[in-house]
Protein backbone atom coordinates (compact mmCIF):
# COMPACT_ATOMS: atom_id res chain seq x y z
CA UNK A 1 0.00 0.00 0.00
CA UNK A 2 1.27 3.41 -0.86
CA UNK A 3 1.11 5.23 2.81
CA UNK A 4 2.14 8.30 0.86
CA UNK A 5 -1.74 9.00 -0.31
CA UNK A 6 -2.18 10.10 3.57
CA UNK A 7 -0.71 13.18 2.39
CA UNK A 8 -3.94 15.65 1.68
CA UNK A 9 -2.25 17.04 -1.51
CA UNK A 10 -0.95 13.62 -2.87
CA UNK A 11 -3.68 13.86 -5.63
CA UNK A 12 -2.05 17.62 -6.62
CA UNK A 13 1.33 16.11 -6.98
CA UNK A 14 2.12 15.55 -10.78
CA UNK A 15 3.62 12.29 -11.70
CA UNK A 16 6.75 12.95 -11.52
CA UNK A 17 6.72 14.67 -8.14
CA UNK A 18 4.51 11.59 -6.47
CA UNK A 19 7.43 9.05 -7.98
CA UNK A 20 10.47 11.45 -6.55
CA UNK A 21 8.66 11.08 -3.00
CA UNK A 22 7.83 7.41 -3.46
CA UNK A 23 11.45 6.90 -3.93
CA UNK A 24 12.57 9.22 -0.88
CA UNK A 25 10.30 7.39 1.55
CA UNK A 26 11.48 4.70 3.69
CA UNK A 27 9.48 2.26 5.86
CA UNK A 28 10.65 1.84 9.48
CA UNK A 29 9.54 -0.04 12.15
CA UNK A 30 9.92 1.57 15.88
CA UNK A 31 9.65 -0.44 18.96
CA UNK A 32 8.20 1.06 21.92
CA UNK A 33 10.67 3.62 23.84
CA UNK A 34 12.81 3.55 20.66
CA UNK A 35 14.38 7.46 19.49
CA UNK A 36 13.50 8.28 15.93
CA UNK A 37 14.85 11.91 16.39
CA UNK A 38 17.18 13.34 19.06
CA UNK A 39 17.57 16.90 18.40
CA UNK A 40 18.00 19.86 16.08
CA UNK A 41 21.62 18.49 14.99
CA UNK A 42 19.75 15.48 13.77
CA UNK A 43 17.55 16.27 10.34
CA UNK A 44 16.29 12.61 10.09
CA UNK A 45 13.60 13.23 7.90
CA UNK A 46 9.70 14.21 7.99
CA UNK A 47 7.82 11.47 9.88
CA UNK A 48 4.41 9.84 8.80
CA UNK A 49 2.63 7.66 11.03
CA UNK A 50 1.29 4.94 9.55
CA UNK A 51 0.54 3.00 12.95
CA UNK A 52 1.50 3.50 16.57
CA UNK A 53 1.69 6.65 18.36
CA UNK A 54 4.85 9.13 18.57
CA UNK A 55 5.63 11.66 20.96
CA UNK A 56 7.48 14.61 20.38
CA UNK A 57 9.32 16.87 23.86
CA UNK A 58 12.13 18.77 24.95
CA UNK A 59 14.39 18.47 27.70
CA UNK A 60 15.46 21.40 30.00
CA UNK A 61 18.94 21.82 31.24
CA UNK A 62 18.17 19.95 34.30
CA UNK A 63 17.11 17.01 32.74
CA UNK A 64 13.15 17.59 32.76
CA UNK A 65 10.85 16.74 30.06
CA UNK A 66 7.76 17.88 28.48
CA UNK A 67 5.83 16.85 26.05
CA UNK A 68 5.36 19.33 23.02
CA UNK A 69 2.72 17.66 21.13
CA UNK A 70 1.78 13.76 20.03
CA UNK A 71 1.20 11.64 16.96
CA UNK A 72 -0.80 9.40 16.15
CA UNK A 73 -1.90 7.40 12.84
CA UNK A 74 -1.43 9.69 9.57
CA UNK A 75 -0.21 12.26 11.85
CA UNK A 76 2.89 13.89 10.00
CA UNK A 77 5.97 15.22 11.87
CA UNK A 78 7.83 18.50 10.66
CA UNK A 79 10.28 19.33 13.22
CA UNK A 80 12.09 16.18 12.69
CA UNK A 81 13.09 17.45 9.36
CA UNK A 82 14.04 21.51 10.51
CA UNK A 83 16.52 21.81 8.26
CA UNK A 84 14.84 22.28 5.48
CA UNK A 85 12.95 25.50 6.90
CA UNK A 86 15.20 28.35 6.81
CA UNK A 87 17.14 29.54 9.76
CA UNK A 88 14.40 27.76 12.17
CA UNK A 89 15.47 24.67 14.52
CA UNK A 90 14.14 22.99 16.80
CA UNK A 91 15.95 20.96 19.47
CA UNK A 92 13.25 18.37 20.07
CA UNK A 93 13.07 14.19 20.63
CA UNK A 94 10.90 12.03 18.91
CA UNK A 95 10.11 8.85 20.80
CA UNK A 96 7.64 5.74 20.04
CA UNK A 97 4.97 5.60 23.05
CA UNK A 98 4.34 2.39 21.39
CA UNK A 99 5.34 0.24 18.35
CA UNK A 100 4.98 2.40 15.07
CA UNK A 101 5.23 1.87 11.41
CA UNK A 102 6.34 5.13 9.68
CA UNK A 103 7.60 6.09 6.70
CA UNK A 104 10.62 8.66 6.77
CA UNK A 105 11.03 10.66 3.42
CA UNK A 106 14.04 12.19 3.10
CA UNK A 107 14.66 16.23 3.51
CA UNK A 108 16.13 17.04 0.69
CA UNK A 109 13.42 15.05 -1.60
CA UNK A 110 10.52 16.67 0.07
CA UNK A 111 12.27 20.07 0.21
CA UNK A 112 12.74 20.07 -3.48
CA UNK A 113 9.52 19.04 -4.28
CA UNK A 114 8.08 21.67 -1.76
CA UNK A 115 9.86 24.48 -3.58
CA UNK A 116 8.01 23.97 -7.11
CA UNK A 117 4.65 22.57 -6.14
CA UNK A 118 2.36 25.22 -4.11
CA UNK A 119 -0.09 22.78 -3.08
CA UNK A 120 2.84 20.66 -0.63
CA UNK A 121 4.52 24.08 0.52
CA UNK A 122 0.70 25.24 1.68
CA UNK A 123 0.10 21.81 3.18
CA UNK A 124 3.68 22.11 4.63
CA UNK A 125 2.59 25.39 6.45
CA UNK A 126 -0.49 24.72 7.48
CA UNK A 127 0.84 21.93 9.64
CA UNK A 128 3.77 24.11 10.83
CA UNK A 129 1.09 26.77 12.12
CA UNK A 130 -0.83 23.68 13.46
CA UNK A 131 2.30 22.75 15.99
CA UNK A 132 2.97 26.08 16.14
CA UNK A 133 -0.35 26.42 17.80
CA UNK A 134 -0.22 23.35 19.92
CA UNK A 135 3.19 24.36 21.39
CA UNK A 136 1.62 27.76 22.59
CA UNK A 137 -1.31 25.85 23.95
CA UNK A 138 1.36 24.33 26.32
CA UNK A 139 2.75 27.37 26.95
CA UNK A 140 -0.16 28.91 28.28
CA UNK A 141 -1.24 25.84 30.09
CA UNK A 142 2.16 25.93 31.85
CA UNK A 143 1.92 29.25 32.74
CA UNK A 144 -1.27 30.18 33.71
CA UNK A 145 -3.62 26.73 34.64
CA UNK A 146 -3.09 25.10 38.12
CA UNK A 147 -0.96 21.83 37.89
CA UNK A 148 -4.48 19.77 39.42
CA UNK A 149 -6.08 21.24 36.44
CA UNK A 150 -3.25 20.24 33.68
CA UNK A 151 -3.30 16.64 35.72
CA UNK A 152 -6.74 15.96 35.32
CA UNK A 153 -6.76 16.94 31.92
CA UNK A 154 -4.72 15.01 30.96
CA UNK A 155 -5.67 11.46 32.95
CA UNK A 156 -9.32 12.80 30.94
CA UNK A 157 -7.25 12.93 27.48
CA UNK A 158 -5.39 9.41 28.41
CA UNK A 159 -8.47 7.63 28.57
CA UNK A 160 -9.57 9.31 25.38
CA UNK A 161 -6.50 7.76 23.40
CA UNK A 162 -6.59 4.23 25.17
CA UNK A 163 -9.80 4.20 25.14
CA UNK A 164 -10.29 2.43 28.77
CA UNK A 165 -10.51 4.66 32.75
CA UNK A 166 -7.64 2.25 33.80
CA UNK A 167 -4.31 3.94 32.66
CA UNK A 168 -0.91 2.07 32.95
CA UNK A 169 1.30 4.78 33.47
CA UNK A 170 3.69 5.80 35.95
CA UNK A 171 4.10 8.59 37.86
CA UNK A 172 7.34 9.35 36.32
CA UNK A 173 6.11 9.21 32.85
CA UNK A 174 3.48 11.57 33.78
CA UNK A 175 6.07 14.18 34.90
CA UNK A 176 7.73 13.70 31.62
CA UNK A 177 4.59 14.68 29.62
CA UNK A 178 3.61 17.15 31.89
CA UNK A 179 7.03 19.12 32.64
CA UNK A 180 6.81 18.37 36.72
CA UNK A 181 8.93 16.54 39.52
CA UNK A 182 7.62 12.62 39.60
CA UNK A 183 7.17 13.73 42.94
CA UNK A 184 4.52 16.63 42.69
CA UNK A 185 2.40 14.36 40.43
CA UNK A 186 2.39 11.49 43.82
CA UNK A 187 1.35 14.16 45.78
CA UNK A 188 -1.85 15.35 43.39
CA UNK A 189 -2.20 12.13 42.53
CA UNK A 190 -2.91 11.27 46.00
CA UNK A 191 -4.93 14.51 46.87
CA UNK A 192 -7.37 12.85 43.88
CA UNK A 193 -7.22 9.36 45.69
CA UNK A 194 -8.26 11.29 48.66
CA UNK A 195 -11.43 13.49 46.61
CA UNK A 196 -12.18 10.00 45.19
CA UNK A 197 -11.40 10.88 41.56
CA UNK A 198 -8.96 8.11 41.05
CA UNK A 199 -7.54 4.96 42.75
CA UNK A 200 -4.11 4.12 42.63
CA UNK A 201 -1.80 0.82 42.38
CA UNK A 202 1.26 0.19 41.10
CA UNK A 203 2.16 1.22 37.36
CA UNK A 204 -1.85 2.19 36.89
CA UNK A 205 -4.47 4.88 37.92
CA UNK A 206 -7.76 4.11 37.38
CA UNK A 207 -10.34 6.87 37.35
CA UNK A 208 -13.15 6.69 39.36
CA UNK A 209 -14.68 10.06 38.93
CA UNK A 210 -14.17 10.93 35.24
CA UNK A 211 -17.35 13.73 35.92
CA UNK A 212 -15.27 15.08 38.40
CA UNK A 213 -12.19 15.36 36.73
CA UNK A 214 -13.65 16.93 34.42
CA UNK A 215 -15.10 19.61 36.38
CA UNK A 216 -11.56 20.34 37.86
CA UNK A 217 -9.89 20.85 35.15
CA UNK A 218 -12.92 23.85 34.27
CA UNK A 219 -13.31 25.54 37.05
CA UNK A 220 -11.56 28.91 37.43
CA UNK A 221 -9.27 29.86 39.87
Amino acid sequence: MNYLTYLPVWEKLDPSQQDTLLRAAVSRKFKKNEILHNGSADCTGLILVVSGQIRAFTVSDDGREITLYRLFERDICLFSASCIINSIQFDITVTAEKDTEALVISPEAYKSIMEISPPLANYTNEVMASRFTEVMWLIDQVMWKSFDKRLAGFLLNEASIEGTNILHITHETIGNHLGSPREVVTRMLKYFVSEGLVKLSRGLIEITDEGGLSSLEKTKR
